[in-house]
Formats: C-alpha cells, structure tokens, sequence
C-alpha cells in the first residue's frame, strides 16, 4: 500500500509539472506572438516610410520659384528616383495657361491668381488649392561697374520704366547722372515679376517700348552684366547668384533707401518690392500618391530649401498650417 500511495503522488506530482509546464509555455509563447506582432508592426511602419514610388509629375509657372522647385526636386529625387518630375519655367502667366489646359500638376507663381484665372479653371472643372512656399525681395539690379547709382526712389523707378515717347537717359532721372541711354532688361509680360512690378511701381503704365523683355531670368542677368549703362528686376535669388557681376540697388519708399536681406523682406520693410511666392496644386492630381507626397515634402522642407537658394522663408506655423491643409484635402 506504502508503494502505490508513493507511486500514486509520484504520478500527481509528475502531472502537475506536466501542467505547469504546459502552460509557462502556453504564456510564453503568448509573449512571443506579441513580441512578432509589435516587431511586424515596426518593420511595417519602416516599409511604408521606405516605400518606393512610381509615376510622374508635370510642373511649369513662376521662373522665381523655379529655384526652389528645383532644389525641391533634386532632393526628393534622390530618396524617390522612381518618380518622374518635369519642371517648367514658362513664367506664372504661363504656367496658369498649362494649368488650365490640363497638363500640369502643380503651377508655380510668383503673385496670387487673378481673377480671370480663377474663372477659366472654374470652366474647366478643376478645383486646386494655393500654398505659400517663400517670401521674395524683388530686386532692382544694375551693372558692377555702375558708380552713380546709390540708390533709387519709386518715382525714379516709374520714371525710368514708363513709356513716355522719350529715350531715357542717366541724366533724365537725376541731375548728375551721365548722359547715356538707360538700357532696361525686364521679365516678360507671361511672368508674375512682371505682373508684380507692373501693378506696385508702373501702375498699369505701358512699359518703355525699348526694354529688353524676356522669361528667362538668367538672360536679364547677363544683359546686366554686360552693360554699364543696364538696369534690370527678377527675384532676389538671382541676385544671390550672381553678386560678383551685378549689384543690388536699394530702394526708397519714403522711409529711406533699403536694401532686399532676409531681415527687411521678412519685417516687410522692403516696400513696395517684397511679396509672397506660391505653387498652386491640382486637388484631383493629390489623389496620386506619388503628387500627394511629393507636395507633402516641398512643404516640410521649403523653409530650409527656399533660403538655400536666396529667398526668405515663411514662419513654422504657416508650413504647418498648410500641411493640415494638405491632409484635409487628401
């Protein structure tokens, strides 16, 4: 009886450690499966930020910004070299043309939408929304080897640049100054620069018939430069650019003469001539994946990218802000 009592206890006991083990391994397999799960879970939050995308994203408007883009571009190519990006610079005028007519998604500007604009892409059926990208100092440039100018006032930009039925010289805008014909180099009328310059220093005046007008702002450059009589306008970035061949006029609105920095654009006491730059995006091209994130990053990165290449970034808040935007659309 004393053998099967201690047989029948040495099965119980045999039992127990049988259950017991049973289910340490019950639990910890348990905890292995929640481990694989957390680590699933990780490896595919990794895959989507790794994630490759195909397609392509066609881009036109504002020469200004332009630089940006580009900078935006070479960027998110080389973290996304699947995505094909074609970017244009027809000048704002231009690009809102292609934008109407359905063959871009994203349109560049370097002045808000005008009203017909907005009319003909209502008729066409698109919806889009605007983003602020930068901020631009307009900048008056003049020749390096100019030694007369100092400074200029808004009446003596009107009075250069206005037709008038007179050749301008020098002289007829200053007492002084030489008696040499002012050769003037000026975005083309496509160009939102142009639109800008127009409205806040021609005043809707026609503009002298003898100016050199052109949508390529690298051209406005070397005609600068290459003139010691010239004197052009385009975007500070190229200015920025080309500092060793031409040289930065500052410009009096009644305060003083100021010169275009990132301090005067930003306070806004670079008057009249600081103004805000734009893309306009295609709200239907958003449904893409690949327009959607390429948007997405020109926002996250524009402030850093936009003074890389010489403009005046935004606030936080406004990047931020238009990156809710972003998400509510999408």
């Amino acid at each position: 009886m004393k053998s099967l009592k201690y047989a029948g206890l040495t099965i119980m006991a045999g039992a127990v450690l049988a259950f017991t083990s049973a289910c340490g391994s019950s639990e910890t397999g348990n905890a292995s499966s929640g481990g694989s799960s957390e680590s699933a879970q990780s490896q595919q939050e990794t895959n989507e930020e790794n994630k490759q995308l195909q397609g392509e994203i066609n881009i036109d408007g504002s020469s200004t910004v332009y630089p940006i883009m580009e900078a935006v571009v070479e960027e998110f190519g080389m973290e996304q070299p699947g995505v094909k990006i074609s970017v244009a610079s027809s000048g704002t005028g231009g690009g809102f043309k292609a934008f109407v007519a359905g063959t871009t998604d994203l349109s560049n500007a370097s002045r808000p939408i005008k009203d017909e604009e907005k009319q003909k892409l209502e008729e066409a059926g698109i919806d889009y929304t605007e983003f602020k990208l930068a901020n631009d100092g307009l900048s008056v440039v003049i020749n390096k080897n100019n030694d007369w100018v100092d400074y200029l006032t808004v009446d003596e930009l009107k009075k250069m640049w206005v037709e008038d039925g007179t050749v301008k010289k020098w002289s007829d805008i200053r007492e002084g100054w030489p008696e040499e014909e002012i050769k003037l180099y000026s975005p083309g009328t496509d160009s939102g620069t142009y639109d800008y310059f127009d409205e806040v220093i021609l005043e809707d005046a026609p503009i002298a018939e003898k100016a050199m007008l052109s949508e390529d702002d690298n051209i406005l450059v070397q005609g600068v430069a290459g003139d010691k009589n010239a004197v052009g306008y385009f975007g500070y970035a190229y200015y920025a650019e080309n500092k060793d061949t031409i040289r930065v006029v500052p410009i009096d609105s009644g305060n003083g003469p100021v010169e275009p920095t990132n301090e005067t654009v930003e306070s806004g006491e670079y008057a009249p001539l600081s103004r805000p730059l734009f893309t306009y995006v295609k709200n239907d091209s958003l449904e893409k994946e690949e327009v959607y994130e390429f948007v997405k990053y020109t926002l996250e990165n524009a402030a850093v990218l936009s003074e890389d290449v010489g403009y005046v970034k935004l606030k936080d808040e406004e990047y931020e802000k238009a990156l809710k935007t972003l998400d509510e659309i999408k």
